[in-house]
């Protein structure tokens, strides 16, 4: 099965110490959060693993090579050139490592006690064109599916912000959901990036943008451990919360 883990953000978040490292190699208990994604994919029987990379790429390059890629077969999709945001990255490695199976996406900043097969077998059984796993955790900003679980629209609780454009959110004909950082995609939502979604996009807004037309359908786990580690306050936590899983 094959995988995708973002490595390639800034981290300014985290700085300083992302001002030396990529954020992918930033320790949490003593291994840097890329080991600790690489692990859980390697375990979950994902063997074919894709990362992209951009600040301080040639880092985390040596670090696979010192850890003889952990024993998985390992390709990068470089954009030291160019940071291409998540939606231009997911294009940009379906175009270099073409397949015909769904690909998981795992931030690196991300982790969880989620059950990445039991997701990916959701995703197959589903027919979704991406499947996204989200949970009924707290937060400002939420994903919108229908009763059917098809993602129709999302919400910034603060400023009463919804996306897309026309978009009316109604709370008894739609239920609202945190998105976790993780989601399968099927290759075939190419056809709809066509000539619109180039270059450097988020997935978001790609999936948002063509919600009305692609079947993007959620993986519901009501209760969910997930820590985002983005964050220096989250980065203390996080040594406790591995624990935890």
């Amino acid at each position: 099965m094959r995988a995708m883990i973002f490595a390639a953000g800034l981290g300014t978040r985290l700085k300083p110490l992302t001002d030396t490292m990529p954020k992918a190699l930033v320790p949490v208990a003593g291994k840097p959060m890329l080991e600790h994604v690489i692990m859980k994919l390697k375990s979950s029987g994902f063997d074919d693993i894709i990362i992209n990379i951009h600040h301080f790429g040639e880092q985390i390059i040596d670090f696979l090579h010192a850890n003889n890629n952990f024993g998985v077969n390992i390709h990068i999709s470089d954009e030291r050139e160019m940071l291409l945001d998540t939606g231009g990255g997911i294009r940009r490695a379906l175009e270099l490592f073409p397949t015909d199976e769904p690909v998981l996406i795992h931030n690196v900043d991300i982790l969880s006690d989620v059950d990445l097969n039991a997701l990916y077998d959701f995703h197959l059984r589903s027919g979704n064109d991406a499947t996204l796993m989200v949970s009924e955790r707290k937060t400002s900003r939420y994903l919108i599916f229908n009763k059917k679980d098809r993602l129709c629209g999302w919400i910034n609780k603060n400023s009463g912000e919804t996306k897309p454009k026309g978009f009316i959110y109604n709370s008894s004909e739609y239920s609202e959901y945190a998105f976790s950082g993780i989601h399968v995609v099927s290759p075939l939502i190419m056809k709809y990036m066509g000539e619109n979604f180039k270059g450097k996009f988020p997935i978001m807004d790609f999936y948002l943008g063509t919600c009305h037309e692609a079947h993007f359908g959620a993986c519901i786990k009501p209760e969910i451990k997930l820590i985002d580690i983005g964050k220096p306050e989250t980065l203390e936590k996080a040594n406790e919360f591995i624990s935890t899983l």
